[in-house]
């Protein structure tokens, strides 16, 4: 099963707070420890909103609107994405995640859709696309 770990902005990380050296080794082992059990597929850090652009997209146009973006509590710092083997195994994963001393952090825990959830509509034509477009991605 895949997850998606989302570790939420705050006003630290939207303001472009560099963190600690101290809490970027702290992340490397942790980084490390996910790789040598197998598990992390990717994993990175995000700039803040100000470098961003959001494109509201509807069927006859798109409109691209520029950052920062309001309600920091409602954007991404940063994320990895894990392969286990069920949602407690990811949750505990996430519990070990480090922070800098007297902070706290937010993170959202979403399963990723495989191909299997999406029924009888998945046809096998559209599963063999996917397939193909996963191994010319390499995954």
């Amino acid at each position: 099963m895949r997850f998606m770990v989302i570790m939420k902005a705050d006003e630290q990380s939207e303001a472009g707070a560099m963190p600690s050296t101290e809490l970027l080794e702290a992340m490397g082992k942790f980084n490390e420890e996910l790789v040598k059990a197998g598990v992390m597929l990717a994993g990175e850090g995000l700039h803040p909103s100000s470098r961003g652009v959001r494109v509201h997209l509807t069927h006859d146009s798109n409109t691209v609107v520029d950052g920062p973006f309001a309600e920091t509590k409602e954007l991404i710092a940063g994320f990895w994405l894990l392969d286990v083997k069920s949602r407690d195994e990811v949750v505990e994963w996430v519990k070990r995640i480090p922070t800098g001393e007297g902070e706290e952090a937010v993170v959202e825990i979403r399963q990723v859709f495989e191909a299997s959830d999406f029924g009888d509509e998945f046809t096998p034509e559209l599963r063999a696309a996917e397939a193909e477009l996963r191994e010319q991605i390499g995954q």
